[in-house]
């Protein structure tokens, strides 16, 4: 049994009956390509709750080449969508978020009141990079990120391109002061074994903090986010669930999250498991 102060690990998912919050899911209907109406958010609502998913922060796309959702908007249609679950008797609570695309700008929108903090009033932010590089401004630009007092979270580093090629990359933003977040699916197995083996080293080398559903539907791209706990209790033991699962509701709750020290990745290991 895993200690952790006065708290077992046991004892914690058996008072939280392995309930889960998902910081990261296309749940809006009709704003990006997630849900396409609000039949859909509700179908993706019934099965957050058979994954055990009693929170679920909404973060349509902001600003990548093709969806615009501002915060204000967003705010609107999370309430909306509030209503219709409560309504529904789906006991599941939307929180506001936003997945914005890296851009240059990001801070003057954020000073416009145009950038959504994750669930509405945290400092943490998500931001997503293009997906086979990362700009040359990035290091920069989530310096000055955390200089406006937010905490940048990478979204999905598993799935850039040059970050599998240079894994060093990622720990020099970590090291720095940024956060990241997985997929579930991604850990599943679900994007294919190179990104599975790679999500591992994330895991492994204490390069990433939060694990999420990024669900956009019930089909092709679901939940998994029971599934991925599973593997991460028999690969790395029920204490790695406590992280992730501690992680999420500290950054509802506006704290601090838990971190551990990142480590490097060997690129010579990283390639010959190729």
């Amino acid at each position: 049994m895993v200690e952790y102060g006065c708290v077992y690990i046991s004892d914690f998912f058996e008072k939280k009956g392995y309930s889960m919050i998902d910081i990261h899911c296309h749940i809006l209907p009709g704003v990006d390509d997630g849900a396409k109406n609000l039949t859909e958010s509700l179908e993706m609502a019934r099965q957050a709750i058979n994954e055990g998913i009693d929170t679920i922060i909404a973060t349509p796309h902001h600003q990548n080449g093709k969806y615009v959702n501002r915060k204000v908007e967003i705010i609107n249609r999370v309430q909306k969508l509030n209503k219709v679950i409560n309504n529904e008797g789906i006991d599941l609570m939307i929180l506001p978020g936003q997945e914005n695309r890296i851009f240059g700008k990001i801070l003057e929108e954020y000073e416009k009141g145009e950038i959504l903090t994750l669930s509405g009033d945290s400092t943490y932010i998500f931001i997503e990079f293009p997906t086979r590089y990362v700009p040359r401004y990035a290091k920069q630009l989530l310096y000055d990120i955390q200089l406006h007092d937010l905490v940048p979270i990478i979204v999905h580093p598993e799935r850039n391109v040059q970050l599998m090629e240079h894994p060093n990359q990622l720990y020099e933003f970590v090291k720095n002061g940024a956060a990241t977040q997985i997929t579930a699916s991604s850990l599943t197995g679900h994007f294919g074994k190179k990104i599975k083996k790679f999500t591992e080293q994330l895991i492994e080398a204490n390069l990433t903090h939060f694990i999420a559903s990024d669900a956009h539907n019930t089909t092709t791209r679901a939940f998994k986010m029971n599934e991925a706990l599973d593997v991460l209790e028999e690969k790395y033991g029920i204490d790695s669930i406590y992280y992730f699962t501690e992680n999420a509701e500290l950054l509802v709750d506006g704290s601090q999250i838990i971190r551990e020290a990142p480590e490097l990745i060997k690129t010579k290991k990283f390639f010959g498991l190729f």
